[in-house]
């Protein structure tokens, strides 16, 4: 890779003030070279200009990638033809060469790849110099034939040049494999035909109706159908001709848009025209990916920039946070507010931004409402100038700074509704979504299927920051001591999760919370504890204390329901305990709550000890006799602890503060 220093010079998208390109490519065509460039347009654009290069320049390069490598189609059946026939072939005539996309015309291929039995660029290159029984073997596999049968189709369709995946990128370059993925949805567009080969389909027409007990892994189709990366090979091109597994023709795109639209869910006139003109929300795009999947996950996101028409480095190994990335683009270069509509299946407040496609399930219909549409529908005129406010979000190290539309939750501080500029079809109100806030910032709340919103007021326009780093996730491990309790005639009814058995209830992200629920046959009492954890931070709670229960519901069926209660609650029951903690210079903490329970003169205390550099809290559990119970605040009080290297303290520490 080169650095060549250059004066400004005008490119096709404007001026520009750079002044040195990293020359990533260079190609010779009718003596031009061309190189890739990042524009002061965006750091993760790339501009293809035109550039007069002298000798005094003294580029030296040995990669060639700003145009697409080609398979020669006569040079490679005449390659085939002679090794068939055992005949001498010319070592040294290549089969690949470099072409321009927007000049050459050439047919390329869609299919799906085959672990292990792809043929690559090394091995397309050297094929010719192998010893016969390396060469027969490759010559063997199922990817060289489809290369194979995909030449002879070209030949027979008139076209002189193939494009191929597998072979005609260097994939041991990660410098090329980026900018060819980068420019991936480009060379499908520019392709006069693209071959979609359907390995599966063994039948002389294109099945017209889903088959489970064939394509049970598939959706009940093809697997084409279900790859992440053949999403953009069916949009892009214009002209797609459909083979079954013996490269008989079944079918062409347009002719068979609606039993596609039925399997993709993509809407007949962008398969037909494309995404030229009346574009689709970005969450109507990422739902034509839910479905599909990909070898790595980092994929999920890559095979989806084009579509979107954004551009970003390959960094394979960040998993998931490809796709994070790819959202952060996408609302660089767009002000689409559907990148927030996707469906929450989490049970902790956590990112705004989605984790994969999948979240998109449901966003096939999405469309985005005009402002005053948007405005309209709610029946209510904010101050201001909305459609300005709403129009531009940036993105900063605090999160998305954005306008919105909020109303507060009935009985929290920290919860909140946000309508969106989006709707689900033509006659649905606009999109909500659940917002929790945090330390002065708002993340994506748990699903709202587990609970109502009961709104106060009208939605009033605010300004906010919208955390798109997910919050710090920390297992916390609870050794609960209620023995105490026992003793005085409580009973422990059960637990949900029902796989919490004990006392030892190890919680991580997938399993926030425990609550236990307790009972007095005597006194007729009941009350719930809850144990959880929420942005880093463990808490404890005591849901609501019920006496004189005349018929009490199915123990079970009552703990899964404060499960719930507690669980959408998290914000509220987190912010006492972590603000009592606040502070903290000790090794650790003790922290000591008392409640009452009505109708007597007893009080519920739980104390719990809690170490700075552990994971684990002790709690205990305990109830006594107070005549002087009405002064009980039922708030949280922390003392700092300060033992040095004794930081195994026994839960008898804690039956001091009883």
């Amino acid at each position: 890779m080169s650095v060549v220093p250059v004066p400004p010079f005008y490119c096709p998208h404007g001026k520009t003030s750079i002044k040195e390109i990293e020359l990533t490519s260079l190609y010779h065509h009718n003596h031009k070279p061309t190189v890739s460039i990042a524009s002061d347009l965006g750091p993760s654009r790339l501009e293809q200009v035109w550039i007069p290069l002298t000798v005094n320049d003294r580029v030296e390069t040995d990669m060639h990638l700003c145009s697409m490598r080609l398979i020669k189609v006569k040079a490679f059946l005449e390659r085939e033809r002679l090794i068939e026939n055992g005949e001498s072939v010319d070592h040294d005539k290549s089969v690949l060469e470099f072409g321009d996309d927007e000049v050459e015309r050439y047919a390329i291929l869609s299919h799906r790849w085959v672990e292990g039995k792809e043929v690559d660029y090394r091995e397309m290159v050297k094929l010719a110099k192998m010893p016969l029984e390396e060469r027969h073997k490759i010559r063997q596999r199922d990817g060289y034939q489809k290369i194979l049968q995909s030449c002879e189709q070209a030949r027979n369709d008139g076209y002189e040049w193939l494009w191929v995946d597998t072979c005609c990128i260097d994939k041991r370059s990660s410098a090329e494999l980026s900018e060819a993925i980068n420019s991936m949805y480009r060379w499908y567009e520019n392709a006069k035909v693209c071959y979609a080969y359907l390995h599966d389909v063994s039948g002389s027409s294109f099945p017209t109706a889903s088959d489970w007990e064939r394509y049970a892994k598939f959706n009940g189709w093809p697997e084409w159908f279900s790859r992440g990366w053949t999403l953009q090979e069916l949009i892009a091109p214009s002209n797609v001709q459909f083979f079954n597994k013996d490269w008989r023709r079944i079918g062409d795109k347009k002719t068979l848009a609606p039993t596609l639209e039925a399997i993709t869910r993509i809407q007949e006139r962008i398969l037909i025209h494309g995404l030229h003109g009346n574009r689709p929300c970005v969450a109507q795009i990422m739902s034509w990916a839910a479905n599909r999947t990909t070898t790595r996950v980092e994929d999920r996101a890559y095979s989806l920039m084009g579509l979107l028409d954004v551009n970003m480095p390959m960094l394979y190994g960040e998993g998931k946070k490809a796709f994070h990335r790819l959202q952060l683009e996408i609302i660089r270069a767009s002000n689409d507010q559907s990148i927030f509509a996707w469906d929450s299946r989490k049970k902790q407040p956590g990112s705004i931004l989605a984790d994969d496609p999948s979240d998109f399930r449901g966003c096939s219909e999405m469309e985005l409402m005009g402002h005053d549409q948007f405005i309209q529908s709610l029946k209510y005129v904010p101050e201001g100038d909305i459609e300005d406010r709403l129009g531009t979000f940036p993105i900063t190290n605090r999160g998305i700074h954005i306008w919105m539309l909020l109303c507060p939750h009935r009985d929290s501080r920290f919860r909140f509704r946000a309508w969106l500029p989006c709707r689900n079809g033509p006659s649905d109100p606009p999109v909500t979504i659940d917002l929790v806030l945090w330390e002065s910032s708002y993340y994506r709340g748990p699903d709202p299927f587990f609970s109502k919103f009961p709104e106060v007021g009208l939605p009033q326009l605010r300004q906010v920051y919208l955390r798109y780093q997910d919050p710090p996730h920390r297992n916390t491990t609870f050794e609960v001591d209620d023995s105490t309790l026992t003793e005085n005639g409580f009973t422990c009814c059960g637990a949900f999760p029902e796989k919490f058995t004990g006392n030892t209830l190890a919680l991580a992200s997938t399993d926030p919370l425990c609550t236990k629920v307790y009972f007095d046959s005597q006194a007729n009492h009941r009350f719930s504890v809850g144990f959880g954890q929420c942005f880093g931070k463990g808490w404890i709670h005591v849901g609501s204390v019920e006496s004189n229960i005349i018929r009490p519901p199915p123990w079970k069926n009552y703990t899964e329901h404060t499960y719930v209660d507690m669980l959408v609650a998290t914000p509220e029951h987190a912010q006492p305990m972590n603000k009592a903690r606040s502070g903290s210079e000790g090794y650790g903490q003790i922290c000591v709550m008392q409640t009452c329970l009505p109708r007597t003169t007893r009080v519920l205390q739980i104390s719990s000890v809690m170490w700075n550099s552990s994971r684990m809290c002790g709690v205990k559990l305990g109830v006594f006799d107070d005549p002087g119970f009405c002064d009980v605040l039922g708030e949280w009080t922390a003392f700092d602890v300060d033992v040095g290297g004794f930081l195994h303290v026994s839960l008898a520490l804690i039956s001091l503060f009883i």
